[in-house]
């Protein structure tokens, strides 16, 4: 087996690269080249790249005596090459509701979004014989879906199940209305029947939004 390092040729995009660093930021050339099988000399060719188009940054870290060590986050100039479903007409449209029905006509639209994707992904664990399932085999289907929509979402299963969202794909309409939050918090409980907590939050200044599922013992209720 060849664990020779990719050259060049096989490097992976800038945006791979964004994304590695948006979901487990920041991070060394030299993790940067281990995860994607290159040479260090190849990672810092497109780190620098990026740099200088000011998609990412470099963070001295300094342990002892000797040389800084550098690590590479992204930008906020970045976002808009990550994954994303919302544009200004989204931003525009949620102000217009406000100005019509003021908060409380936000909130319902927000509502009646929930119910549609509540039922969009009844039927896909329907059709997928998960309808009956673990909470995990559903709780892990549901991060499929929500990946699919942008936000770089897992489950994790360490001290309980967490659904990690490393991505928002509607931050700027989430900063605008909290409502969407709290209707995204909403819907996995509908979907998983559990009580669902967000224990960090990206509209907050977090890395990640992060929802712990608490299901309750057998023999309960």
């Amino acid at each position: 087996m060849d664990d020779r390092p990719t050259d060049q040729r096989h490097a992976p995009s800038p945006q791979a690269l964004l994304l590695a660093l948006r979901r487990t930021g920041p991070l060394s050339p030299d993790g940067l080249a281990a995860q994607f099988r290159m040479s260090r000399t190849a990672v810092l060719q497109q780190l620098r790249t990026l740099a200088a188009q000011g998609l990412v940054e470099r963070r001295s870290l300094r342990h002892g005596v000797g040389r800084p060590r550098h690590l590479y986050d992204v930008t906020e100039r970045a976002q808009p090459l990550l994954p994303a479903s919302y544009d200004r007409l989204s931003v525009s449209l949620l102000g217009a509701v406000r100005d019509v029905g003021g908060p409380d006509l936000v909130g319902q639209v927000f509502e009646a979004r929930r119910a549609t994707q509540a039922q969009a992904i009844r039927e896909r664990f329907a059709a997928r014989g998960l309808s009956g399932a673990p909470l995990a085999d559903r709780a892990r289907e549901l991060a499929v879906i929500q990946a699919e929509q942008g936000y770089v979402c897992e489950l994790l299963d360490d001290h309980g199940l967490r659904l990690v969202e490393h991505n928002c794909p509607i931050r700027q309409v989430a900063s605008e209305a909290p409502a969407a939050c709290e209707a995204e918090a909403q819907l996995f409980s509908d979907v998983l029947g559990v009580e669902v907590v967000r224990e960090r939050h990206i509209a907050a200044g977090a890395r990640s939004c992060e929802y712990r599922l608490v299901e309750e013992p057998p023999g309960r209720g």
